[in-house]
């Protein structure tokens, strides 16, 4: 691994960030770590961190719905690699993370040399998910056309989907992301095209269910 690398860990539950910096202090030198215990800490950190080289994700946490949070940050920083880290081991929940960019899947019962060979694939490129694991093809129709139409969503237009999940008006998105309230509009007619809805409230609802439900629903 190369040296001077950044990494956010984004996870409630302080003893299991601590075996994260384990398993990644272990495998290069001159590691940043940036560490946030809910949703909105991990999103402002890696909004201001435009040289991060890695995200591990946990889904469960405060501030964010399951696959949301992917389709926040990846939002933010499309270049960024993120991988999900999760108690949510089954094939749907695993297939569908990979599905909305993902680029590794760690399971929570992982030991700590399998979460630094993920790391390590995904660092070199890679897409790693966990070892003898058929991940089959989708069985929900409905989540299978939802995920394909947002993976035709661009980085910003991601972004101000997940601004308009959070209530932000057209102005205040404006605001958010530096650019003129037409420009706004446009973005949001897209996303509302792309996801074949007629309102910001159906897009907020589209974008829901890959949330909490689908990881209930799953397996």
């Amino acid at each position: 691994m190369p040296s001077g690398v950044r990494f956010v860990i984004a996870d409630d539950h302080p003893l299991f960030r601590g075996a994260l910096k384990e398993a990644l202090s272990g495998v290069g030198t001159d590691t940043e770590i940036l560490e946030a215990g809910d949703f909105e800490t991990a999103r402002a950190l890696v909004a201001a961190n435009d040289d991060l080289d890695l995200i591990l994700l946990d889904l469960a946490m405060p501030g964010v719905s399951g696959l949301t949070g992917l389709v926040t940050l990846r939002g933010l920083q499309a270049g960024v690699p993120v991988v999900i880290v999760s108690a949510h081991d089954d094939p749907e929940t695993i297939r569908r993370a990979l599905s909305l960019g993902a680029s590794g899947f760690i399971s929570k019962s992982s030991s700590m040399e399998e979460i630094r060979r993920a790391i390590d694939t995904v660092l070199g490129g890679g897409i790693f998910s966990p070892d003898d694991i058929d991940l089959g093809i989708e069985g929900d129709p409905e989540i299978s056309d939802l995920i394909r139409r947002l993976q035709t969503l661009t980085p910003q237009q991601s972004r101000v989907l997940s601004m308009l999940a959070e209530g932000l008006l057209n102005k205040q998105i404006a605001y958010e992301l530096s650019v003129s309230e037409a420009t706004i509009k446009a973005h949001v007619s897209a996303v509302l095209q792309k996801l074949g809805v007629d309102s910001r409230t159906q897009a907020v609802i589209q974008l829901a269910k890959i949330g909490a439900d689908a990881l209930q629903n799953a397996g």
